[in-house]
């Protein structure tokens, strides 16, 4: 079995990088060429006497990226220990830095740019990794793989988040490079997995069983974006916003806490020495999965400055290829899918609602549909389910629709658990995963199973952050339940809330935690409805928090996002700069003609000349009119200048610059257009942007390539 060197120097020569391990002298050294980038490896004893400029010990190699005029490595230089899982280890990352390949940098303006951008990105994407145990799996998953194969080999494609800036090092495994022509298994110790999202783990008791509880949330790297500018599903299927959440439980975990390894002589099994506690108890493993994901149609939500943007659905039989490849993805992975949808039925989110039923509709083979209403609501639930007897495999989703909005108005959050009593039978039916790791067994690892998970429930809201995070906290709440149940360290019928109030408080927390954690990385603020996550019900200081939050999203969603998708598209590789045909500094010029540009400014100076006018002491023998003349004629072109920003929202969006959206780009041309005719300022606005050559153009069409 080959696991990741835990310790790495990186010798830096003036023709090469040299990575070597010392706690393990006899494994080859890996070198990459400056300023090639050629990947080699090497005997480690040969660069014993090789001149080098300084030598530092880091956590790993992140990943290689290319941009515009040189190859960067990224290597991690520092981690913060997050708590042992099975034992191992498991790291957060704290701090990168990028090594260039050319010795001597040539300064550019958008180099510049891109590396900021993907420091900025790498600094506040909350990202784990572990030496010695695959965190990019379920533990379902894992109790069916081959332990022996390397640790990225055996990682799940959707949450090997740093799989494109790995890739030099994949295929240099797979394919070999120049000298070294054949595969090279001997680098699989320098390729780690990391994974994108949230872990939390907690070595705790509940009714005196001690007991490891954990909380991993995956974020999938496929579509990856922020609110605004990523939605729906892209041509192969791949869902934004498309998370996998594992809540864990673990009895005789050997090893809680954060103490020594195993004196191994390698130092790559991560794990404790000596004899543990649990060692002579067999390790019981119980997981439960759910996933979230954005409403599988081609849809977006257009931001124009307006609280709520402009709803855009395309045709819903173009998707449908779409839909049944990321449905297809879904049941060979997890079994039946139940689709519990929390959208709005009214309003401007009542459009996709019905795209998701008629996609819903035509997926499945004899829809057969039901609606309940009560006193708050004409459809309260709103199910489709398919035929008796399966036709394909598609027939294996099951619709629900739950008026969240109508059920829980007026803080009666409560209201919810009707979802969980609607779910009951199936969530009976679903179970959770359980398995044994004898104390033997975990010389290879392998799981002894007992129990599977045979379903999974796939929940989405509109952003599937706050409706979402609810919900889902209840559904793994109510197999908490039963889990212990089970376990027999609970009677029938309790709830764990009930019986351990301190083991409650931090299962609250642990929830809120992951809310916050997956709509920061989403939305870019923590999540709204988190009191009721904390503190099990809905306060108005809850509801202020909310609203405090609403108003920081809108201003980050439409001022700050593009950059934070940029940031998205280059680590993830939806946007590769050497590839990009685009001239010196075009990539982020502001295109836009430059009264329109000045407008926000002349806004701002405008302000500040009314506070002026307004907080200024006239004189006792002056006279009143030029003040006020002065006052009223700066308010009105500041209220000018306001209503010209809000009128023509799309303008001043901050939009991404690498991948444009093709909705973005249509309604720059038609805003800029709409302006263009007006009798005052047409005249006044350039009939050609500054920079708006054929670059512009392609990058537009690859980014409509990419997007849509």
């Amino acid at each position: 079995m080959t696991l990741p060197f835990r310790d790495i120097n990186v010798q830096v020569a003036s023709d090469s990088y040299n990575f070597t391990s010392p706690s393990s002298p006899n494994a080859a050294a890996l070198s990459i060429d400056r300023p090639t980038g050629d990947i080699r490896l090497s005997d480690a004893s040969l660069l014993a006497g090789k001149r080098v400029s300084r030598v530092s010990s880091i956590a790993g190699i992140l990943g290689i990226v290319r941009l515009r005029l040189d190859k960067y490595i990224i290597v991690i230089t520092k981690t913060l220990p997050v708590g042992r899982l099975k034992g191992h280890m498991v790291y957060k990352v704290v701090s990168t830095e990028f090594l260039p390949l050319r010795e001597r940098q040539v300064r550019d303006p958008d180099e510049d740019k891109f590396l900021a951008l993907l420091r900025n990105f790498i600094k506040t994407g909350p990202m784990y990794f572990s030496y010695s145990v695959d965190l990019t799996n379920s533990f379902q998953r894992q109790a069916h793989q081959d332990p022996s194969s390397p640790l990225w080999a055996r990682a799940d494609d959707r949450f090997f988040w740093n799989r494109f800036v790995q890739s030099d090092l994949i295929d240099f495994r797979t394919k070999g490079g120049r000298g070294q022509p054949a595969p090279q298994p001997s680098i699989d110790p320098y390729i780690l997995p990391v994974v994108f999202g949230m872990l939390e783990l907690h070595n705790t008791t509940f009714k005196g069983t001690p007991m490891t509880v954990g909380l991993i949330t995956r974020r999938s790297r496929h579509r990856g974006g922020t609110r605004y500018f990523s939605r729906g599903l892209d041509e192969e299927g791949h869902a934004s916003n498309y998370n996998e959440t594992e809540q864990v439980v673990i009895l005789n975990d050997r090893g809680g806490g954060l103490g020594g390894f195993a004196g191994s002589g390698d130092m790559q099994s991560g794990k404790l020495g000596g004899a543990a506690s649990g060692e002579s108890k067999e390790m019981q493993i119980l997981s439960y999965v759910q996933t979230r994901g954005s409403v599988p149609v081609y849809w977006a939500e257009v931001n124009n400055l307006k609280y709520t943007p402009k709803i855009q659905i395309r045709g819903i039989d173009s998707a449908y290829p779409a839909a049944k490849a990321h449905f297809d993805e879904q049941i060979r992975i997890y079994g039946d899918n139940f689709l519990v949808n929390l959208v709005n039925q009214k309003g401007r989110e009542m459009r996709v609602k019905q795209a998701y039923e008629q996609m819903v509709e035509m997926l499945v083979s004899s829809p057969k549909e039901q609606t309940q209403a009560d006193q708050l609501t004409s459809e309260k639930f709103h199910t489709i389910e398919p035929a008796a007897r399966q036709k394909s495999q598609l027939d294996r989703l099951h619709y629900i629709y739950f008026d969240f909005h109508a059920e829980t108005k007026g803080l009666q959050m409560h209201r919810a658990q009707l979802l969980i009593d609607k779910m009951h039978d199936s969530l009976l039916a679903q179970q959770y995963f359980r398995a044994v790791d004898m104390p033997a067994s975990h010389i290879d690892g392998r799981l002894e199973v007992r129990n599977l998970q045979t379903s999974v429930v796939r929940t989405n809201c509109m952003d599937c952050l706050d409706r979402t995070n609810v919900v889902q906290s209840m559904l793994a709440r109510w197999t908490l339940d039963r889990m212990f149940i089970d376990l027999g360290i609970m009677a029938r019928g309790s709830r764990f809330a009930d019986e351990d109030p301190a083991f409650e408080l931090m299962y609250r927390n642990m929830w809120a935690d992951n809310a916050d954690v997956v709509s920061r990385s989403y939305s870019g603020t923590g999540a709204m409805k988190t009191d009721l996550t904390r503190t099990g019900k809905r306060t108005t200081a809850g509801a202020l928090q909310d609203a405090n939050v609403a108003v920081t999203r809108y201003c980050k969603n439409n001022f700050f996002d593009g950059p934070r998708q940029d940031g998205f598209d280059l680590f993830l590789g939806a946007y590769q700069p050497a590839a990009g045909n685009i001239g010196s500094s075009l990539v982020f010029a502001d295109r836009r003609p430059v009264l329109i540009q000045s407008i926000p400014y002349v806004a701002a100076v405008s302000l500040f000349f009314v506070l002026v006018g307004l907080l200024t002491h006239r004189l006792p023998e002056s006279s009143v009119w030029p003040l006020r003349l002065f006052t009223f004629f700066w308010t009105f072109v500041a209220a000018w200048c306001l209503v010209f920003i809000v009128n023509n929202g799309m303008l001043f969006v901050n939009w991404p610059k690498l991948n444009p959206r093709p909705w973005a780009t249509e309604g720059y041309y038609e805003t800029i257009g709409k302006v263009r005719k007006d009798k005052i300022l047409g005249p006044l606005v350039a009939r050609h942007e500054r920079g708006l050559s054929t670059a512009r153009y392609i990058n537009a069409e690859e980014g409509k390539k990419r997007i849509e």
